[in-house]
This record gives structure tokens, C-alpha cells and sequence, in this order.
């Protein structure tokens, strides 16, 4: 995991419900952790694009439903700013699920496109997306 230049909004609190992006067999996942973020006491954590997540699976095929699983975000609706300027937003909140906390990616497909962040900081993604913005 690498570091991100951008400075990206964290618009994902625990407890978000997402969708996932990719053919691992789950469909909707919820955000309980948020990896390696500190925050203040009292407050609840946020997620922003290529962050690592721990989710647990509510919806998708039955081996995989009721598991909790690492998973990085790919996309989110709130816009957030490049070094250059640019504000980026996207249609929906998107996470992508993974083997391990390492970064290799559960599925070999990705639906949609994927953020330049998540690619810059986790190789693996990088490895498997075909559209990057």
C-alpha cells in the first residue's frame, strides 16, 4: 500500500452499505473498520477512495453471503480534489473485494471505471481494471 497524493474526502462512515465493482460473488457489502485511519474519540471513522475496509457480505451467492472480508474503494459519489486542481466525483460509492489485506484483488473483472488513486495505491487493482479516470 502506497501513499495518495490526492486529498480525498472521506464520505464512506461505518456503517455505509455499498455495492461491489467486481465478480467476487458478493453483491452489497457493509463498512464496519476502516484500516490504518485514526480519528477522534467519539467520532465515527470515514472511508475515501483507496482506502482498505473490512465489510461484511449482506447480499450476493451463499458462500459468500454472512463473511467479512478486506476490500478497498474505488469509487464515491463525493467529489474530491487532485493535486492539479481537477474535482473527480463518480455516479455511485463502489469498493472492490480482496484475498487478503495485501492487495490482490477476489475477482478478475471490474464493472465501471476505477479511480486513479486506488490503482496509484494498490498495484494488484491496477493489474485487473480496464477503465481508469
Amino acid at each position: 500500500m502506497q501513499s495518495v497524493k490526492a486529498k480525498v474526502t472521506r464520505a464512506l462512515p461505518i456503517g455505509s452499505v455499498v455495492e461491489t465493482c467486481d465478480n467476487s460473488g458478493a453483491r452489497v457489502v457493509k463498512i464496519f473498520t476502516v484500516i490504518g485511519k485514526k480519528g477522534v474519540k467519539g467520532r465515527r471513522e470515514g472511508a475515501g477512495v483507496g482506502d482498505l475496509v473490512m465489510v461484511a457480505v449482506k447480499k450476493g451467492k451463499p458462500e459468500m453471503r454472512k463473511q467479512t472480508t478486506f476490500a478497498v474503494v474505488v469509487r464515491q459519489k463525493k467529489e474530491y480534489r487532485r493535486p492539479d486542481g481537477m474535482r473527480i466525483k463518480f455516479e455511485d460509492n463502489a469498493v472492490v473485494i480482496l484475498k487478503d489485506d495485501k492487495g490482490n484483488p477476489k475477482g478478475t473483472i471490474f464493472k465501471g471505471p476505477i479511480a486513479k488513486e486506488a490503482t496509484e495505491r494498490w498495484p494488484g487493482i491496477a493489474k485487473v481494471s480496464n477503465i481508469v479516470v
